[in-house]
This record gives C-alpha cells, sequence and structure tokens, in this order.
C-alpha cells in the first residue's frame, strides 16, 4: 500500500512538471534537390545531420532528408513576486527573474512557458 502511495504521488510531481518543460518548435520541409538545410532568419547553410543553436536562442538540426527543425532553448519565467522582475540574457539564453530593488536577490516562480 505505501509502495501505490508513493507511486502515486511521483505520478502527480512528474506530471506537474510537464508544462514546465515545454517548448515550442517548427519543421521547415527541404525543397527538391536541397542538400542543406537554410536559417531563413540568419542566412546560414548548415549540413545535412548538423545541429546548432542560432543567435535567437534556438536548437536546429538538419536532418537527413534536408527538413529542419527547430525548437526554442528557453522558457518564460511566470508565477513571480510582484517585487521581482524578469530578464532576458541573450547570451545565455534564458531568463532571469531577480528582485526589482536589487539585481543581486533571486526570486522564485511557479512555473514557466514556452515562446
Amino acid at each position: 500500500m505505501l509502495s501505490l502511495k508513493r507511486s502515486l504521488a511521483l505520478a502527480v510531481i512528474l506530471c506537474s512538471l510537464l508544462p514546465l518543460c515545454h517548448a515550442s518548435c517548427s519543421i521547415k520541409q527541404a525543397e527538391p534537390g536541397m542538400r542543406q538545410c537554410l536559417y531563413d532568419k540568419d542566412g546560414t547553410w548548415h549540413d545535412i545531420g548538423s545541429s546548432w543553436r542560432t543567435s535567437d536562442c534556438m536548437r536546429c538540426f538538419c536532418q537527413a532528408n534536408g527538413d529542419m527543425g527547430c525548437c526554442q532553448t528557453y522558457f518564460e519565467p511566470l508565477g513571480f513576486p510582484d517585487d521581482c522582475m524578469k530578464e532576458f540574457d541573450q547570451k545565455a539564453c534564458k531568463y532571469n527573474v531577480f528582485k526589482k530593488n536589487d539585481r543581486s536577490i533571486p526570486c522564485h516562480f511557479r512555473g514557466s512557458k514556452g515562446k
């Protein structure tokens, strides 16, 4: 009986974490004869089988058939106190949440969402 309660508790915890793992992704189908993938936003070409992180914080991959998939690498924090603020760090591709009056004090947040 105790094992069943632990399993149920673990299932509830894991299910509550699913929304935190959601990120937006997209697939761009290759045009006939394509031998590389083109990331339109910055005009860069990438070899079949390669993966890379873009300047706008996406993780992309060029599949064997030339299709390109890209997924957002960061999450936007939600549910933080009113005396806190969020700021996006473009270099690290992540949001930081901290006190408005003292940036050295981090704030906790309850959840996050994809782009």
